[in-house]
């Protein structure tokens, strides 16, 4: 722990579980909506692909929004930007219940992710900024148990609610999710950066810190298999309604179900991970993990292809291949993050921005691929992953524990 901060850290269990709910933002607000798209579709009388247009809106949010974050808190601190990013994603998530037209959700969907992407970032910073690498795996592992509540829940609320509030009432409790977020940081949370740790630089110094991280061969391959990662996961989010609602015939509050179980099977491996960590580096546990999500790709690919199996064999592999997700991101983030001490602001930033970068252009190119079958979703998630898996091939070894 950090001895120059100015107030005391809360206790690791509470740490965790504020972090936790300041990353669980980004798959709260993505999740608990999806089930709503053929309803806000109706209600505004618009084509479907144009409500999913405000999901591509909302991640290009978030990589905006995260590069702009990690210059502002390297410089400003950790908690300043981030009382100011949680207000306005409060506001906009009031903004989008009460949007009278596809093109104002998409606005208001737009001012979420700005707001909202302050807790993705800052919430690795802190970990950076308190922990070492493996300290920093095992809490990313913690996080990943706690953030995954959201992406197992929000889909089954957000089904449910739409029978008794409404897709309105899902923003307004995102918006209360928000409220309740900003209270316990402006309560307990400290700024982790002293003030003699900050850098004071302006614009064009922080792109040119952008900068030096993407030359950093070590930085940008582990950045990039991350990312491909994030291809996995969110053409996964992006196509699994379609697949599961339209081409299966699976009912919208039932959809959470199948969402949720994958999302379980993520948060039980990030906690597989922390028993992983206390036998072998991180290094050589993702390179393993990246092979199992490979592996199980190709098989769905084939599965798919060739109507193997059915449906049970689409659950079953999609299963080992979104869960296997849930040890390679906190193995990655660590070793992405472990030798950036007062530019830590600066490389989640980066991170986080590619991550959704590569994520939102996966989950658009599976609605350009959109055919009524599975086969679109399946194959960008397997390309991504061959892709994450031979880059991590040529990169990992350089990035061995520090």
């Amino acid at each position: 722990m950090n001895s120059a901060l100015q107030r005391p850290v809360p206790a690791k269990g509470w740490l965790v579980l504020m972090l936790g709910a300041l990353a669980a933002i980004g798959p709260l607000s993505i999740d608990m909506y999806l089930p709503a798209f053929p309803r806000i579709a109706a209600e505004f009388g618009v084509e479907p692909g144009r409500v999913q247009i405000t999901l591509g809106v909302f991640l290009l949010g978030v990589a905006l929004g995260q590069a702009l974050y990690g210059p502002v808190t390297d410089r400003w601190g950790r908690r300043r930007p981030l009382l100011f990013g949680l207000a306005l994603f409060t506001l906009a998530s009031g903004g989008c219940a009460l949007a009278d037209s596809v093109e104002h959700l998409a606005a208001w969907r737009l001012c979420m992710a700005l707001g909202g992407s302050a807790g993705m970032v800052i919430s690795r910073t802190v970990v950076r900024d308190l922990f070492d690498v493996t300290e920093s795996a095992q809490v990313y592992s913690l996080l990943m148990l706690v953030m995954g509540v959201a992406p197992l829940l929000a889909p089954l609320a957000g089904g449910q609610m739409l029978l008794f509030m409404g897709w309105r009432g899902i923003f307004w409790m995102v918006a209360i999710f928000g409220l309740l977020s900003s209270a316990s940081v402006a309560r307990w949370l400290p700024d982790t950066l002293p003030r003699a740790q900050r850098v004071r630089h302006g614009v064009i110094e922080a792109l040119r810190v952008y900068g030096r991280l993407l030359a950093d061969r070590r930085f940008l391959g582990l950045v990039a298999a991350v990312s491909c990662a994030s291809g996995v996961l969110f053409a996964y989010v992006s196509g699994s309604p379609g697949v599961f609602i339209g081409q299966y015939g699976v009912t919208p509050q039932h959809f959470g179900f199948f969402f949720g179980a994958n999302a379980g099977g993520i948060t039980a491996a990030s906690q597989l991970n922390r028993w992983l960590l206390r036998r072998w580096a991180a290094d050589r546990i993702v390179r393993t993990a990246y092979a199992v999500n490979l592996g199980a790709a190709l098989l769905l690919l084939l599965a798919v292809v060739t109507g193997a199996g059915g449906f049970p064999a689409l659950v079953g592999l999609l299963f080992v291949c979104v869960a296997s997700l849930g040890v390679i991101f906190p193995n990655l983030a660590a070793l992405v993050m472990a030798p950036f001490g007062s530019v830590a602001g600066s490389a989640s930033a980066l991170m986080g921005t590619l991550q959704f970068a590569v994520g939102g252009a996966a989950g658009t190119l599976v609605g350009l691929l959109h055919n009524g079958t599975a086969l679109p979703m399946v194959a960008v998630v397997t390309a991504c992953s061959l892709t994450g898996w031979t880059i991590l091939r040529t990169t990992v070894r350089a990035a061995a524990p520090v």
